[in-house]
């Protein structure tokens, strides 16, 4: 006869199939592990990072007075910074 089981065979495959499905399993709780609520969290913890970065780089390019305040209302808005070891300083008056 040939030189096969199909009775080895069919476990060999049941054994590999059971082995990629713990494997998508043990994905899936990777990611379920992160809630979407930290997700979104995050998400808006990012935004207002990018939000406050580009409004201190404008800040620290800008030259009219009123648009200085503007964009300083602006970065105050944005809330306290988690990093206040950042603060722009206004570039000296000659």
């Amino acid at each position: 006869m040939a030189g096969w089981d199909g009775d080895a065979l069919a476990g060999s495959m049941e054994q590999a199939q059971e082995r990629q499905q713990e494997a998508a399993e043990a994905r899936l709780m990777r990611s379920d592990m992160t809630s979407a609520e930290d997700r979104q969290r995050k998400g808006q913890e990012e935004s207002v990072r990018l939000s406050r970065a580009r409004l201190t780089d404008q800040l620290g390019r800008a030259t009219n007075p009123s648009h200085r305040t503007m964009l300083e209302r602006a970065l105050n808005s944005l809330g306290p910074d988690p990093t206040p070891d950042t603060a722009i300083e206004p570039p000296a008056q000659d």
